[in-house]
């Protein structure tokens, strides 16, 4: 019994998860086209018509622009707090009600062999939140969206086996890029985005012995290149000791390509 994930997508585009179980196929958040969310599905091998439910992290369109076609097309449950329910109702079309779930912040759910819990992060959205997954004594979290990492979001994901978490720009290519002054300012503050140093910071908070992988997620289109949020993480991390390469591997994720499934064992 593993449990086990693929990236399906990430990036300032368009961001999709998938993490399952023996029993359990779910689907976090659904920010491309129903097409697109099929095909990277299926390039990862997992077959659409196996999925049990999607869980939403918040209302921006990069997070559930295939959502209702998604959800009704294979007749999933949706899962969301409250008030992201109520920011993107009239952005999904029409859903049946057994096809609308309340998730809290700060709960956990215990779907047949899989418990997740959500926790609140810093973003400019109604109640944006991501997600733990605990199976048979492993973790994997999901950490983007958020302007800075708190202690209690590091105490949270610490010590996971593999790390999701976003490296969405490098401050001097967004200081010297196009974009306007005020979305720059909005990247830059508490509720925007966090860069690849302050990914690489906190990163060094959260490491402990279980941890295996680290993933590499949300890089903005316009300020940041792979290769440069790696080797900032990378390069961090190793002056700090941990073991790049040898017990911990860094991975990229891509807005257009699923990353290979990977069984936490």
């Amino acid at each position: 019994m593993t449990l086990r994930f693929s990236v399906l997508a990430s990036g300032s585009t368009g961001n999709a998860f998938y993490i399952g179980t023996d029993k359990e196929n779910i689907l976090v958040d659904a920010g491309l086209s129903g097409k697109q969310i099929e095909r990277l599905l299926t390039e990862a091998e997992i077959d659409p018509g196996t999925l049990s439910k999607i869980l939403v992290t918040h209302e921006h369109s990069d997070h559930i622009k295939g959502l209702g076609i998604v959800a009704r097309k294979y007749n999933l449950p949706i899962y969301a707090n409250e008030k992201t329910w109520k920011a993107m109702e009239g952005s999904i079309g029409k859903l049946t009600l057994d096809q609308k779930f309340t998730f809290n912040m700060e709960e956990t759910k215990v779907f047949s062999d899989i418990d997740v819990t959500s926790f609140g992060v810093s973003h400019d959205a109604a109640e944006p939140m991501f997600y733990t997954f605990h199976h048979n004594g492993k973790k994997v979290a999901i950490v983007t969206d958020l302007g800075y990492v708190s202690e209690r979001i590091k105490k949270t994901v610490e010590d996971a086996d593999a790390l999701i978490f976003e490296a969405n720009h490098d401050v001097s290519m967004l200081q010297m890029g196009r974009y306007p002054w005020n979305v720059k300012r909005r990247i830059l503050g508490d509720t925007g985005h966090v860069s690849n140093e302050d990914a690489a910071l906190a990163l060094s908070d959260i490491i402990g012995d279980h941890t295996k992988r680290i993933y590499l997620a949300h890089l903005s289109k316009d300020n940041n290149m792979k290769e440069l949020a790696r080797m900032s993480v990378e390069n961090h991390l190793m002056e700090q000791g941990f073991p790049i390469g040898d017990r911990i591997e860094i991975h990229d994720t891509d807005p257009n390509a699923p990353t290979p499934v990977y069984e936490v064992v």
